[in-house]
């Protein structure tokens, strides 16, 4: 089965949607399907901005229904108390609230972007999506990270070299009570390092200290910059740490049931 036979066969749908290479590309193709769909994004203390900016102009670029919903993640104890299955009982309640959007809005079918890169042992996510019959059609036709990758190049759209994101509570280590101060200075340090250049890196919470964690390429231009930094990511930690081995090939360590290396 391909994205067009699996849009044939249910031309009505809504999408979890997150800003990211897999349901922007999941979005676009439904789109190009003709198909009556809307997109849903969940905007909460998890989410930083850019990604809400990329997700409203993306569904200008594809002129795309975009809906955006508003959670409360750190209402929920199960969520705020950062447990090792954090990640399940938040895209439960993330799931949950777009399923109530889309219901009232005449969608019976929820889609994700899952792609068949990911594993499902890794994500304890994938148990919420299990329970709520949401589908994941890139899964479902064996599309994998990069030929999303690829064929969202060639539809034009931005997204398509994006790096991989894990939302900002992957940033505190499990078992930690996550708070809106530690998540708004996560993505404050994180938005600093970006508008220096860097890409693909984590800013990574450990007790009141910050562990950067870059590619091996960009360590020296965290030394060149070594004093900006320290004095800005002073404003929101007590020291700031610089960890010698390059993002990617940390050892495999399991932070809140997935690899560390793929957060």
């Amino acid at each position: 089965m391909n994205l067009s036979d699996f849009f044939t066969q249910n031309p009505e749908a809504a999408i979890a949607f997150s800003g990211g290479v897999d349901s922007a590309y999941l979005l676009y193709a439904a789109v190009q399907c003709g198909v009556r769909v809307r997109a849903y994004y969940v905007k909460s203390a998890f989410q930083p901005q850019f990604e809400l900016d990329d997700g409203l102009r993306l569904a200008q670029q594809l002129e795309a229904d975009l809906k955006i919903i508003e959670a409360d993640v750190l209402a929920l104890p199960t969520i705020a108390a950062n447990p090792p299955d954090r990640c399940y009982h938040c895209k439960r309640l993330i799931f949950e609230a777009i399923a109530r959007e889309a219901c009232a809005d005449g969608f019976s079918l929820l889609l994700d972007g899952t792609n068949a890169s990911d594993e499902e042992d890794d994500r304890p996510g994938m148990r919420a999506l299990k329970e709520l019959s949401v589908q994941s059609p890139l899964r479902i036709c064996g599309l994998t990270k990069s030929e999303i990758r690829r064929l969202s190049r060639e539809a034009g759209l931005f997204t398509w070299n994006k790096p991989a994101y894990a939302c900002l509570a992957t940033r505190i280590p499990t078992g930690e009570t996550i708070t809106e101060g530690k998540l708004a200075a996560t993505e404050a340090a994180e938005d600093y390092l970006t508008a220096l250049g860097f890409t693909d890196f984590r800013v990574r919470r450990m007790g009141d200290t910050a562990k950067l964690q870059v590619q091996a390429d960009q360590i020296e231009k965290v030394m060149a910059n070594r004093e900006r930094i320290m004095q800005e990511l002073k404003r929101y930690y007590t020291a700031v740490l610089l960890d010698l081995e390059p993002r990617g090939r940390e050892k495999s360590k399991v932070y809140c049931g997935r690899k560390q290396d793929e957060q």
